[in-house]
């Protein structure tokens, strides 16, 4: 990708770094043509960067760096700026899909006349595979090979196909299994800070900047780097080179004053914040933090806080260059002449936080004095629901009696006995505690916590309780390093910690099964048990089917609910069990203090460790140096027996030319949804059931049920994919009252069956279909499949109160119709149950946030017509959606230079 544009504000300037000489586009030099920029917030000063980078007159224009600073003026801007980040991050269970897209994608150029090897990433592009590893096997020394062993089993044809794309695809890496978390891999080691790259003989330095196809890519804001989640679609158009336009954010300012006091965690600073950004509000705006607060946050802290904006809502949680940044990434193995330059480049720009500078104007700020943060969970099913530790088991013990869980009230003490076991089981047992996700993994401080509290209960003879599904995934093995080497791995295994495997488990619904008799008892008597996890997401069905209350802690407070064994416990003032002096063990006598954990952080983490096991990061286990790739195919050669990796339908027919888009008439209902519906209820995720569409497909290509997988693993094969969209366990139907789970109903007929089922009857029949929301529709992960699905099915349009901002970014790149009821109308005020006929006109003229008019035709024959806003926002995405969607629009302008 060339790096010059025409620079008509003539900011090029250069850099000496120890002898070396770099090129760059100076914010300074610029300021002199558009205006004072020196308290624009940080990020939008990488944002402005990128203009000035590639201004060329027509995709980046000098209006577009104007409408940047002018951003100071008032806070906020209703004005589009282009931006194309420096690489793209990916991991398998969303980067199979992005990959198969591009290998179908030189198919279909090649069916145009076109060179398949146009399609190529342009920019550098990491795949790290963290998704596929699941806790089959626990609590022994052997459960890290017993999993990696089955992982390759399972994953063979996907892992297969990336190793030919790796060898296919110019500026393409694979991290092989068995590594790390992509974000953790992305913080320790892929992230520069300050990127390079050469051009026409020039070295030219810019800000790091990366989309990743995982909402958490936003932890990398901690060090610096700007980045967010995007959704596979835009992935792969900026891969190929095409700026995402995006409206200039509003900037949060979040004011940090205080110090942390003794016994609480970063684990929990972060269901705090993200408990009051999502008060606050600040869906599609991003979030900077400030503050003298900053001083004492250690780069692992921030990247917590950074990992979870999507829990809170925002495109992205960032912390500005300083010292903390230089310190990690010496730390971290970093190479000495990048740390020189990050210095000089983030002084010579701007773009360092220095603690005596005058702050940056926000769009609006808030503050938290960090001593006022207390230990807390977050749960039973959402993540910004947080609870203090002492009023947890309060809280979840009125849930329970309110009915609110689904058990009656009456039932809520009920206990049964377990087959084959000695113990019982009851409402609220803990049955799966789970060290998980980048989240935590890549802190320290929590995990040495933890560690330590596991070291002072064995010592106390107390031993995790025997219903308990307990378990580690290290987000790095620079994790497992520093753990042997303190001897915290013992204490860990010694309660059943033992380490399953380098990836995201259990807080991707990776959990595993647990065991029969538990499964029965749960089951048979609808017991609401509960998992605690150190991960970032709890929604409903997401991390075991059979468990309804989740909660989100800290690592160290995983251990001891391992030990206490049920959420209905106060830790805060019941004991944990009794030692083997038979004096009751409280939370207290086994918490480590912060005094314990700093030292013994900096007793074991070396720059040494960093080096050592990222020296040699894309070799990979001797199982993935044996797979046998084509390597001199320019196109895949698909496989049709295949049931994970298969050529997907989106361009068949396709047509050099564009065919005029029109309005959606007769439309039908597929699903009539409520408020907070999220991708993880839209995508197909977890376990595929054998009595599903997914489950019977399968069956009927010969795979036994014990080879299912995942629908992440499958996330290659669409026809796996569209038949579980929109078929999660919790869902529910408005359409059928009483319901749960992925079902609709057809019209006129009145026949109720699987959504998938009844969408390819309406397909059929010619039928299109509408999806209908509430507010925050399609908050939750990003996930293309959530947007690739409800095309698939047939869905031309989806009409909620809200959106999501990764979400309606999806809808429109696959040619799928996002809109909004107008102020004051819903599902519900405009009596919608189902059984209406739908159009919707206006949309030939499609332009950005245009109004459209929704006609309601009823069973009775009256007709209502109402206005909705169109939320194809910007000139670009009218373009995409012309062409039927934005990997289309990219293939036809291909198809037109060839």
């Amino acid at each position: 990708m060339r790096m010059i544009g025409q620079d008509s504000l003539k900011t090029r300037s250069t850099l000496e770094v120890d002898g070396k000489t770099y090129h760059y586009f100076s914010l300074p030099k610029a300021a002199a043509s558009i205006g004072d920029i020196d308290r624009l917030p940080y990020s939008l000063k990488v944002l402005l960067e990128n203009v000035l980078r590639f201004e060329d007159g027509r995709s980046y224009t000098v209006n577009d760096a104007k409408a940047i600073a002018e951003w100071v003026q008032a806070g906020h801007s209703e004005k589009e700026v282009p931006f194309k980040p420096a690489r793209i991050l990916l991991q398998d269970f969303t980067g199979v899909p992005a990959v198969v897209d591009l290998a179908a994608m030189r198919d279909a150029l090649l069916s145009l006349g076109g060179d398949p090897r146009k399609v190529n990433p342009l920019v550098p592009v990491d795949l790290v595979i963290d998704h596929s590893v699941m806790v089959d096997h626990s609590g022994t020394k052997q459960a890290l090979q017993e999993n990696v062993d089955i992982e390759f089993e399972r994953n063979g044809e996907r892992y297969e196909f990336l190793r030919w794309g790796q060898s296919a695809f110019d500026n393409f890496r694979v991290v092989p299994p068995g590594t790390g978390i992509c974000h953790q891999v992305n913080l320790e080691y892929l992230a520069q800070v300050v990127w390079t790259a050469t051009d026409a003989g020039d070295t030219f330095a810019y800000p790091d900047s990366c989309y990743g196809t995982d909402s958490h890519t936003t932890m990398v804001n901690g060090l610096g780097v700007l980045g967010w989640g995007v959704g596979g679609i835009e992935a792969e158009a900026a891969m190929l080179g095409q700026p995402i336009a995006m409206l200039i954010p509003d900037v949060i300012g979040f004011k940090l004053i205080g110090k942390v006091k003794e016994g609480v965690t970063a684990t929990d600073l972060v269901l705090t914040v993200t408990q009051m950004l999502r008060k606050k509000g600040v869906v599609g705006k991003f979030v900077e933090f400030f503050g003298p607060g900053l001083a004492d946050l250690a780069l692992a802290d921030r990247a917590t806080i950074a990992n979870m904006a999507p829990e809170y809502g925002a495109t992205c949680g960032f912390f500005p260059v300083d010292d903390t940044t230089l310190n990690y990434l010496r730390l971290s193995g970093r190479d000495e002449h990048r740390m020189k330059l990050v210095e000089a480049y983030a002084k010579a720009q701007g773009l360092w936080r220095a603690a005596d500078a005058v702050d940056p104007v926000f769009s609006d700020t808030l503050e938290l004095d960090l001593a006022t943060v207390e230990p807390s969970l977050a749960g039973p099913k959402r993540p910004q629901d947080r609870v203090a530790l002492s009023n947890a088991a309060v809280a979840f013990g009125k849930d329970l009696a309110a009915g609110t869980m689904g058990v009656p009230g009456d039932k809520a003490e009920l206990r049964v006995p377990v087959a084959g076991v000695n113990y019982d089981l009851g409402h609220g047992d803990v049955v799966i505690a789970a060290i998980t996700s980048c989240t935590n993994t890549s802190n320290p401080y929590v995990l040495v916590a933890a560690g330590l509290v596991a070291r002072k209960a064995v010592a106390k003879g107390l031993t995790a309780k025997p219903w308990v599904k307990t378990s580690l995934a290290p987000g790095s093995q620079v994790v497992t390093e520093y753990l042997n080497k303190s001897g915290l791995s013992k204490d860990l295994d010694a309660l059943g910690f033992q380490t399953v495997g380098y990836g995201c488990t259990t807080c991707i619904g990776n959990s595993g099964p647990l065991s029969d008799p538990i499964t029965e008892a749960v089951e048979d008597n609808k017991l609401v048990v509960a998992s605690v996890l150190s991960g970032n997401r709890n929604f409903e069905g997401r991390v075991h089917a059979n468990v309804r209350a989740n909660y989100l802690a800290s690592p160290p407070l995983v251990v001891a609910y391992a030990l206490a064994g049920s959420i209905k416990m106060d830790l805060t003032t019941q004991p944990l069990g009794t030692g083997t002096d038979g004096e009751a063990v409280f939370l207290k006598d086994i918490w480590p203090t912060q005094k314990e954990v700093s030292d013994t952080v900096a007793s074991v983490v070396s720059r040494e460790m960093f080096q050592e096991r990222y020296g040699d990061v894309f070799k990979g286990p001797p199982q993935w140096q044996a797979i046998k790739v084509d390597a001199d195919s320019d196109t895949y050669r698909w496989n049709s027996g295949s049931t994970y990796v298969q050529n997907p339908p989106y361009f068949e027919g396709m047509t050099a030319e564009l065919t005029p888009i029109g309005d959606v008439k007769g439309a039908r209902i597929l699903a009539l949804l409520a408020d907070s519906i999220t991708t993880d209820h839209i995508s197909p995720a977890g376990n595929i059931r054998k009595a599903s569409p997914a489950g019977e497909y399968l069956v009927e290509h010969q795979v036994r049920q014990n080879d299912f997988n995942s629908y992440g693993a499958r996330r290659g094969n669409h026809e796996v994919m569209m038949r579980g969209t929109f078929a999660n366990i919790r869902i529910k139907n408005e359409m059928l009252p009483g319901v749960e789970g992925g079902m609709s109903k057809h019209e006129p007929s009145g026949e109720v069956a699987p959504i998938y089922d009844v969408a390819m009857r309406y397909k059929r029949e010619g039928t299109p279909l509408i999806v209908l929301g509430g507010k925050e529709y399609g908050t939750g992960s990003s996930r293309d499949w959530a947007a690739k699905g409800t095309f698939l099915l047939g869905v031309k349009a989806v009409i909620a109160e809200s959106f999501e901002r990764i979400h309606r970014s999806n809808l429109v790149g696959m040619g799928v119709l996002p809109l909004m009821f107008k102020a004051g109308e819903d599902r519900k005020s405009l009596g919608l149950t189902g059984d209406e006929i739908l159009d919707i006109e206006g949309v030939e003229a499609l332009a950005p946030r245009m109004t459209l008019t929704l006609v309601i035709h009823r069973p009775d024959g009256t007709e209502t017509r109402t206005e909705v806003l169109c939320r194809v926002d910007t000139a670009d995405e009218v373009e995409y959606y012309k062409n039927g969607g934005i990997l289309h629009y990219v293939l036809r302008g291909m198809a037109k230079a060839a």
